[in-house]
C-alpha cells in the first residue's frame, strides 16, 4: 500500500503538494464529501444538494465558511489541533471567497469542476467588485482522485461499517421466510443495522425476490416471498460518514439445478477476478475478465454492469472495475460484484468490498460466498 500520512493533516498536505505542482495560490471546495475528507469532521455534513459550506485553502491557511445551523457542530466536532478557521460571517459565500482571495493576494484560485455555474459567476462578480484580477482554473476531479487512496483511519472506519453489515446478514438468514414481503425484509434489515451501530444507511437498500432479482437495481415492493425464490440483498451500513457495500443472494428451500448452476458461475467469476487484482492493475482488465468468464459460460447477454467501484465517504468513488481504462492503485477500496440476471426468472449478484494491496485484494466482507439455503 502507498505510504501516505494518516488523517486530515496528511490529506491537506497532499492537496498542497498538488497546489505547488499546478501553481495554484488557493483552492475553493464546496463538495461535502471532499470537505468531510479534508476536515476530518464527523457527523456534521448531511450531504444535501444545498451546499451550505465552502472552504478556501492556501499554502499556509485553511478557512471554512458555514451558517448558524452548523457552526456549533463544527466547533464541537473538529479534530483536536485542527488548522481550520471556521466562521459564519454575513458574506454571501461567493463574496466570502473573493474577500479571501483579496486578503491572501491569491491570483490563481482553483475550483472544483462540478461547482454550480451560479456560484462560479458569483465569485467572478465578487472579484470584479473588489477590482481583483484572478484566474479560476478547474481541478477536474483532482480531490476525488486523491480520495481514491485511503489512509489507515478511513480503512478502519469502513472495516467497522462492514462488521455491522455482516452481522445484519447473519440476522437476516434467521429472519427471512415465505410470506414476508420485500418491503418487510428491507425494513428489518435496515432497522437491524441502525440498532447495531450504524449511523446511517450506506445507500437505499435493494431487496428483491423471485423474478424481481433479475433487475440489478430493483425497488422493494409488496411482492410476497415464496418457497423456491432467490432473495437478493444489496445494502450497507454508514459509520462516521464512511460506508460499506455488500450483496448476497440466498434461496428459500433447495435450489433447482439451474439456480445452482448460475450461482456457482457468479461465485467462480467473483473469486477468479479477485485472484487477478493487485496494485497498479488496469480496472478494465479485471472487468473484462469477469465478462469473459460469464460469456464463455453462455450468459454474457445477462451481465451488463461494471464489476466494481470505489467506496468511501461516497458509495460510488474512484477507481472502477469497468469498461474504461483506469489504473487501480494499492490503497484503493473497491467492490467486486459480478452478476447474472435472467429476465422473468431471476438473478444473482455476489459482492464484497475491500482493500487493494500491492499484490492482491484484502476483503473487508466476512460473510460466506457459498449459496445460503433457507429451510422452509
Amino acid at each position: 500500500m502507498t505510504d501516505i500520512q494518516d488523517g486530515p493533516a496528511g490529506r491537506i498536505a497532499r492537496l498542497r503538494s498538488l497546489m505547488e505542482k499546478r501553481g495554484y495560490d488557493a483552492v475553493v471546495v464546496r463538495d461535502e464529501a471532499n470537505l468531510r475528507w479534508m476536515t476530518g469532521t464527523m457527523g456534521v455534513f448531511d450531504y444535501t444538494f444545498e451546499f451550505p459550506h465552502a472552504a478556501f485553502i492556501t499554502h499556509d491557511a485553511c478557512y471554512l465558511h458555514t451558517d448558524s445551523r452548523y457552526y456549533n457542530s463544527f466547533a464541537e466536532n473538529m479534530p483536536e489541533g485542527s488548522p481550520w478557521q471556521v466562521d459564519m460571517d454575513g458574506f454571501d459565500i461567493p463574496g466570502w471567497v473573493a474577500q479571501h482571495a483579496l486578503e491572501s493576494r491569491s491570483r490563481v484560485v482553483a475550483i472544483e469542476d462540478d461547482m454550480q455555474l451560479s456560484f462560479y459567476q458569483g465569485i467572478l462578480r465578487g472579484l470584479e467588485d473588489r477590482s481583483i484580477v484572478a484566474s479560476l482554473p478547474q481541478m477536474h476531479g483532482d480531490i476525488r482522485r486523491m480520495r481514491a487512496i485511503k489512509d489507515a483511519e478511513e480503512i478502519e472506519l469502513m472495516r467497522h461499517a462492514q462488521s455491522i453489515t455482516d452481522l445484519a446478514f447473519q440476522h437476516m438468514l434467521d429472519y427471512i421466510k415465505p410470506g414476508l414481503t420485500e418491503k418487510q425484509i428491507r425494513t428489518e434489515l435496515e432497522s437491524f443495522m441502525f440498532n447495531n451501530g450504524a449511523d446511517s444507511l450506506a445507500f437505499g437498500s435493494i431487496v428483491a425476490s423471485g423474478p424481481n432479482t433479475a433487475n440489478p437495481h430493483a425497488v422493494s415492493s409488496d411482492r410476497v416471498v415464496q418457497k423456491g425464490d432467490f432473495v437478493l440483498m444489496d445494502y450497507g451500513a454508514g459509520y462516521r460518514d464512511y460506508r460499506s457495500d455488500m450483496t448476497r443472494t440466498v434461496v428459500l428451500g433447495e435450489p433447482t439445478d439451474e439456480q445452482r448452476k448460475i450461482y456457482d458461475l457468479v461465485q467462480r467469476t467473483h473469486e477468479e477476478c479477485v485472484k487477478a487484482i493487485h496494485g497498479g492493475v488496469d480496472g478494465s482488465d479485471i472487468h473484462n475478465l469477469s465478462v469473459k468468464i460469464i460469456s464463455d459460460a453462455g450468459y454474457g447477454d445477462y451481465y451488463g454492469h461494471g464489476l466494481g467501484h470505489g467506496v468511501g465517504i461516497d458509495i460510488h468513488e474512484l477507481p472502477n472495475f469497468g469498461r474504461k481504462s483506469n489504473i487501480v492503485e494499492a490503497g484503493a477500496v473497491i467492490t467486486v460484484e459480478p452478476g447474472v440476471y435472467l429476465p422473468g426468472v431471476g438473478g444473482i449478484r455476489l459482492e464484497d468490498f475491500g482493500l487493494v494491496t500491492e499484490d492482491g485484494f484484502e476483503p473487508f466482507t466476512a460473510s460466506p460466498h457459498e449459496l445460503q439455503v433457507i429451510d422452509c
